[in-house]
């Protein structure tokens, strides 16, 4: 009942996970802050749908179709659509009309819709092709590569390539690494220790503007509403 979520890891560099869902009994959903976007197909009494959604600065509230299933494509940070502007779709969405069972409208052409499993040879014709890009020098720096640039340059590139600054970055994958932590039943003192957390309402502050949970809240067996994906790095 809820959510059944599986995902799994990818080893292209474009992409930071590929997952599918099927809700039941469960009409919402606690959407958490995350620094990627997603590439989202899901299909609801017949109709097939699909959309790029965008980076999410903040937790949300999401409605969630009953008896649906979803794919989704999550995209390594730096890795982006020209013409699909990611700094335009921040805590949004862009809807890819004309998509069915077995295609995707992309740019003006139709693409054989992806699976779960060959999303990398997807992503692949769409890098050949040039409709999905990635910012070596954004990688890097998240990597924690020395930039070779001036700090005004490179916040250019972030906001370009993800949408969001480095900081804010930063700040969404620590908090997400929380949620997780405390979920796994980790004591909310070992978090803010091991995370760098000033102290505890530093901590709580953000989770509950970036997940929408207390850490209390995170911690119980079984959640009123479930949370939008959260795994580990």
């Amino acid at each position: 009942m809820g959510l059944e979520v599986e995902s799994r890891p990818s080893d292209s560099p474009f992409i930071e996970r590929v997952w599918r869902s099927r809700s039941s009994a469960v009409d919402r959903m606690t959407s958490v802050a995350t620094a990627n976007w997603d590439l989202v197909f899901w299909e609801h009494r017949g109709q097939v749908s699909a959309s790029v959604q965008g980076p999410e600065s903040r937790s949300s509230e999401a409605p969630v179709p009953e008896d649906a299933t979803f794919f989704g494509v999550v995209f390594s940070l730096g890795t982006w659509m020209p013409h699909l502007p990611v700094n335009r779709l921040v805590d949004g969405s862009a809807e890819l009309h004309g998509t069915t069972r077995r295609s995707v409208w992309l740019k003006g052409t139709t693409w054989r819709r992806p699976r779960y499993d060959n999303a990398e040879e997807f992503v692949r014709r769409l890098v050949r092709e040039g409709i999905v890009e990635r910012d070596p020098v954004v990688a890097a720096a998240l990597d924690g590569a020395p930039p070779g640039l001036s700090s005004r340059t490179l916040q250019r590139r972030f906001a370009a390539a993800t949408g969001l600054t480095q900081g804010a970055i930063q700040r969404i994958e620590r908090v997400r690494q929380a949620a997780i932590m405390l979920r796994e039943g980790l004591p909310a003192q070992d978090v803010i220790h091991r995370l760098g957390y000033f102290d505890q309402p530093h901590l709580a502050r953000s989770l509950t503007r970036y997940v929408g949970r207390t850490a209390t809240q995170l911690g119980e067996r079984d959640p009123v509403r479930p949370l939008s994906l959260l795994y580990k790095t």
